[in-house]
């Protein structure tokens, strides 16, 4: 499925076919995510593959397909000290309903929280710096034995999301783009068709979930974003540009 135009977002670039991940971007380049996800199992190995879900308002799907594919799959989740009580009992539900078996927590190394936020707003001053040692340097630690990551980006999502292909390098291993291809409907289809429950903070008017200080409601003409870094030009936490330049 190659889509030039999407009716919910307006014109969607087309994202060109490149070979410089041994033709995996052109071979899944229209393929669903059952495909997409099977296939880079395949590719990557057995044990070598996980998926990096923050179980926040859009995370289910990609939840669901790749349960559909496998449960065993590694499920990696951030509890970056920030979260919602409603993201940790939703991360346990949803894991129950879709039959997960090995969802693994990590959280920040305590010594550098001591040494750059004792007194927890870095978020305020710095909102990169709180990202980089709240969630990009634990997931660089946890990816460490893996050489493929599964991740829910949707290129209507848009912004730096917006020109996504389903597969790319990251470093020293690969990147799965799963839902790049889907729009918001056929998310909503495969939503209802896997009976999958909503995270408990939507009803309340979030579009997208992350972190407590870094998170608002937004209202339903807004972006699906529009609620993270409200004000910032921050649009990003990090984990899909700043990755690769962490030291492990």
């Amino acid at each position: 499925m190659t889509i030039a135009q999407r009716a919910d977002t307006g014109p969607t670039p087309i994202v060109p076919c490149t070979d410089d991940v041994s033709g995996l971007a052109c071979a899944l380049a229209d393929a669903g995510p059952t495909e997409i996800i099977a296939e880079a199992a395949r590719f990557v190995g057995s044990g070598k593959l996980c998926v990096v879900s923050s179980f926040g308002t859009e995370s289910a799907v990609l939840l669901a397909f790749a349960a559909e594919v496998d449960r065993s799959i590694p499920v990696v989740f951030l509890d970056t000290g920030w979260l919602f009580e409603e993201t940790l009992a939703y991360r346990d539900s949803l894991a129950a309903h879709l039959g997960l078996t090995d969802v693994r927590t990590i959280q920040p190394d305590a010594a550098r929280l001591a040494a750059l936020d004792a007194d927890r707003d870095l978020w305020f001053s710095d909102p990169d710096a709180c990202c980089r040692i709240r969630k990009v340097e634990p997931l660089a630690r946890a990816l460490a034995g893996f050489d493929g990551w599964l991740n829910g980006r949707k290129r209507y999502q848009g912004g730096l999301r917006a020109n996504i292909p389903v597969v790319e390098r990251d470093g020293a291993r690969l990147k799965f783009n799963p839902l790049a291809n889907l729009d918001l409907a056929e998310v909503e289809e495969a939503r209802r068709r896997f009976a999958l429950p909503d995270h408990p903070l939507v009803a309340k008017g979030f579009n997208s979930v992350g972190c407590m200080p870094c998170t608002s409601r937004a209202a339903p003409e807004e972006g699906v974003r529009a609620g993270r870094w409200r004000g910032k030009a921050k649009t990003e936490c990090g984990i899909h540009t700043l990755l690769n330049t962490i030291d492990r």
